[in-house]
């Protein structure tokens, strides 16, 4: 695996190779067991856009991986004063091991790797999120035993989430449904993908989408970047919130994801919300293993 710039680009095999690292460092991490496979190598984070999770679990990940980590913001660095990503690339390839950008433009992303020389981890644009689902993936198959044969549901924007998901989910063997207002779907590069699958439907019916599902996942209306936007979504997004009504057509037993941070009352309810938090922070923090199984699958050679 020579870098993680979006699921597109793995196999269902390799999904999975990663979850099953990502289980193994977490065993070995609950039990005090030490794994220091990325040790004295440093990991560039570079961030365009603000983080919370991201930023703790990368770096505390690659501490615990025995490496270290050296973070870039926009506003500290010569990215902010528009130096070229391919200047970038080739100068931080000569200093880190790695590079994991958070950032706007996957474009931005994939010339990361195109000109740099060291591995580069997509820790989130406005097409993708891999790392993210990849800990949704791992959390419910930790809850649920499997993946194959189960159907995933996403209710909300056609955004990073949604495209990862459907990728992801379809890739691993499960049924994906997704329901977005019109003007919000994914973009075409994820419908041809999905198109290829008979289990994928899409839809502007959240009660249809969550219809037998096992697993429900939302998220903000109104992401980073859009906040001008707000109003007019709000109104675009009005019904598609997570709420016991849509949860009757699911599962008795169905599970509830939620990438956060959350804005409870909008997507989801706080009683939906409060009933699955396990779910939800076992997803939070499987993150960090996650990640740490990408930064070992990348970057130790």
């Amino acid at each position: 695996m020579e870098h993680l710039l979006k699921l597109l680009d793995m196999s269902g095999e390799e999904i999975i190779e990663v979850l099953n690292l990502a289980d193994q460092l977490k065993y070995e991490t609950k039990h005090g067991i030490e794994h220091p496979h990325l040790k004295g190598k440093c990991l560039g984070m570079i961030f365009e856009k603000s983080s919370t999770r991201t930023r703790v679990s990368f770096e505390v990940g690659i501490n615990q991986l025995g490496g270290y980590a050296v973070v870039l913001s926009s506003e500290g660095s010569q990215i902010g004063r528009g130096e070229p990503v391919q200047d970038t690339a080739r100068v931080l390839s000569r200093y880190v091991d790695g590079i994991m950008i958070r950032t706007f433009s996957q474009q931005e992303v994939e010339d990361l790797a195109k000109y740099g020389s060291v591995p580069v981890i997509n820790g989130l644009t406005d097409f993708c999120h891999p790392c993210q689902v990849l800990a949704d993936l791992m959390t419910i198959r930790e809850f649920k035993g499997s993946l194959d044969g189960l159907k995933m549901c996403f209710i909300g924007d056609g955004n990073n989430m949604m495209n990862s998901l459907v990728v992801g989910g379809l890739k691993v063997g499960m049924a994906v449904s997704v329901a977005c207002p019109e003007g919000y779907r994914p973009p075409k590069e994820i419908l041809d993908f999905a198109k290829n699958y008979d289990c994928f439907e899409l839809t502007d019916d959240p009660m249809q989408a969550a219809k037998n599902a096992d697993v429900v996942i939302t998220d903000v209306w109104t992401s980073m970047g859009q906040e001008e936007e707000r109003q007019k979504r709000e109104a675009a997004f009005k019904g598609y919130c997570v709420n016991k009504e849509l949860m009757a057509q699911a599962k008795p037993d169905a599970m509830v994801q939620h990438c956060l941070p959350a804005h409870r009352g909008e997507e989801i309810t706080e009683e939906i919300f409060e009933q699955n938090a396990q779910h939800i922070f076992e997803e939070a923090e499987n993150r960090l293993h996650a990640q740490k199984a990408v930064m070992v699958k990348t970057m130790a050679k």
